[in-house]
């Protein structure tokens, strides 16, 4: 198969691209800067520089590629700049699906959020609907992933993948990083999160298990699938394991949590063939401390 990888040198798209090629697909992969272009062409795909929000220019490397499945593993999340990674979300999502559709592309896998519905008892499935909330800044997260995923389904073979909390290697949670700064007490920690030991529910996904579903999922039928491993978990449960994992003291356990925060199931992936290496974000934390 033919892709356009849109992201490929983020966090999933690092580990996506050298899969795809591995899977016998032949890749195009997408980075804003030259110095991404080369590391793409380094291991092994086809590279073009494009911008997501400049939609000539994307228009024009999709059409040039002619391939048979667009991915959409976009964010702008190194700053932790959610305004920018909404706008990401909207704008290039829009310009993204726009291209595809000029090129004759009837096929995308688009990455989404697996914590953005609305809150009740017990994990979500699919078929719960995303949040209605008006309360900032929820209600604009959760706004560009319903752009997102809209836009996506525009194209007939729309599979949307929402992920769980990201977790490994070049994450906000991986050894030196935000989290771990944050659970050390330095407030200059940016990341869009919490680690307070609260009743919030999260369900996490290590990186290496989501590059995974992206590659069965060019072949899934359209749909949405929760993208998590098998044990949601309130904070007061999975900050303990992390702080201890990344040598960090952990906080006080708290009352009160988030009431959207109720964790999603992976019932369909797995039923679709996805199984994820990492099932329990416990074994997962303590591998990537060790």
């Amino acid at each position: 198969m033919h892709v356009f990888l849109a992201g490929a040198t983020g966090v999933i798209g690092r580990l996506l691209l050298p899969l795809l090629l591995d899977a016998g697909h032949r890749v195009i992969g997408v980075s804003r800067s030259a110095e991404g272009v080369e590391r793409i062409r380094a291991s092994g795909a086809e590279g073009v520089r494009a911008d997501a929000l400049d939609p000539r220019g994307l228009r024009r490397a999709v059409a040039e590629a002619a391939p048979d499945v667009v991915i959409h593993q976009l964010t702008d999340l190194a700053s932790a700049d959610g305004a920018a990674n909404n706008r990401l979300r909207r704008e290039g999502t829009r310009h993204l699906v726009d291209a595809a559709r000029a090129a004759g592309v009837s096929r995308i896998v688009a990455q989404s959020i697996g914590w953005a519905y609305a809150p009740g008892d017990g994990p979500a499935d699919e078929s719960v609907p995303l949040d209605r909330t008006d309360d900032q800044p929820r209600a604009r997260i959760v706004g560009g992933v319903r752009a997102l995923e809209t836009q996506a389904a525009e194209l007939p073979e729309a599979v949307v993948l929402r992920y769980g909390v990201l977790y490994g290697p070049g994450t906000w949670y991986a050894p030196g990083g935000p989290v771990a700064a944050a659970l050390r007490g330095d407030d200059r920690a940016r990341f869009l999160g919490s680690v307070a030991a609260d009743a919030s529910v999260s369900s996490f996904v290590h990186v290496e298990d989501a590059a995974k579903a992206a590659v069965l999922a060019l072949e899934w039928p359209a749909g949405v699938y929760n993208v998590v491993d098998d044990e949601p978990a309130p904070a007061h449960a999975w900050v303990p394991v992390l702080a201890r994992a990344l040598g960090s003291p952990a906080p006080a356990r708290t009352a009160g949590g988030a009431p959207w925060a109720r964790g999603a199931s992976n019932a369909r992936a797995r039923a679709s063939g996805w199984s994820p290496a990492y099932p329990s974000w416990r074994e997962g934390f303590a591998r990537q401390g060790s």
